[in-house]
């Protein structure tokens, strides 16, 4: 990737950052019913000397607390203090579904699925407008920080772009315990950034609206990697390297009942193992959930009931 010879200026609204400086701006976005004024709080961090911008993000779901921990702890650890080259961190970019412990903002649509977005649209699209316009034009790349859904727990993982060669690069520098590439979605930050030439890594670790301090140090170590590989920080690259996936399935219930897992998350699986245990209230049936291939776990709901086709287990290879 190549970047500018000299440092910008970042500017974020009427905010200007010269090289050198670091300041809190805020991107306007709306107000509450009662007429409190809702803002994104964004983090600039500009050094003097060239190097590339990087965004680091968190929030995109407003229940996936892990993102926003990861980035408030190096925030609070002083752990942007970069020796060239721009970070912008924004640690909650959707702000009405945090306030809300909600994924979506509160007309129950998701600002992940509503980019590049729209000036006078619907309130996710118009936060969605605002970031676009305002953030993705002054980055070189992306991190993007996100959980699973409720109760879904994602072993720390980094999914890429396959058309994007810069983002696989990404993933591997990143070096979570596993990488793989998944596909674009329609309508999300992730596409739309890969439009603008914008190269966007996507962290998975933990689960909605619960910390888990592993997922969040192996995000702050992934994100410091990066940030070292490029020479803004001191490297820590982690020694361990990632295992890359290249087939993935979701193994889903046959039946409904209570689940019992038998692995733990993360962990290596072979073939016709059996992984986990649907069972009824009444002790009198089990359906043993098994393993069609060897592979390992990156993904485990923990709801205790569920129904016929929900999804069990998310397995790679």
């Amino acid at each position: 990737m190549d970047f500018a010879e000299e440092n910008k200026t970042i500017t974020i609204g009427k905010t200007a950052v010269a090289p050198g400086k670091n300041q809190l701006v805020q991107i306007n976005i709306a107000r509450l019913p009662t007429g409190t004024l809702i803002d994104i709080p964004v983090h600039v961090f500009n050094a003097k000397k060239p190097g590339p911008t990087v965004l680091v993000q968190a929030g995109l779901h407003g229940d996936e607390i892990n993102g926003i921990e990861t980035i408030r702890r190096m925030l609070q650890e002083k752990q942007f203090k970069i020796q060239k080259g721009a970070v912008i961190a924004v640690p909650i970019l959707n702000i009405f579904g945090f306030i809300h412990f909600s994924r979506d903002v509160p007309d129950g649509k998701d600002v992940n699925r509503s980019f590049p977005g729209s000036k006078s649209g619907s309130l996710a699209s118009r936060i969605a407008y605002n970031y676009t316009s305002e953030i993705l034009p002054q980055i070189d790349f992306g991190i993007d920080l996100h959980t699973g859904g409720s109760q879904r727990h994602n072993f720390p993982q980094i999914r890429y772009s396959n058309e994007d060669e810069n983002s696989k690069k990404l993933a591997e520098i990143f070096n979570a315990p596993y990488s793989f590439p998944a596909r674009l979605i329609n309508g999300s930050f992730r596409k739309t950034a890969y439009k603008m030439g914008k190269p966007t890594i996507v962290y998975e670790a933990g689960e909605s609206m619960r910390f888990d301090d592993d997922a969040i140090n192996l995000g702050i170590e992934g994100i410091v990697n990066v940030l070292g590989h490029f020479g803004m920080l001191t490297n820590k690259k982690s020694k361990k390297p990632s295992v890359n996936l290249n087939e993935r399935k979701w193994i889903r219930a046959h039946k409904a009942g209570m689940f019992i897992p038998e692995v733990t998350n993360g962990s290596k699986i072979k073939k016709g193992q059996v992984i986990g245990l649907i069972t009824d209230t009444y002790a009198k049936t089990n359906k043993k959930v098994k393993s069609p291939f060897d592979g390992h776990i990156i993904c485990v709901n923990n709801q205790a009931v569920v129904n016929q086709g929900d999804a069990l287990f998310h397995i790679g290879k």
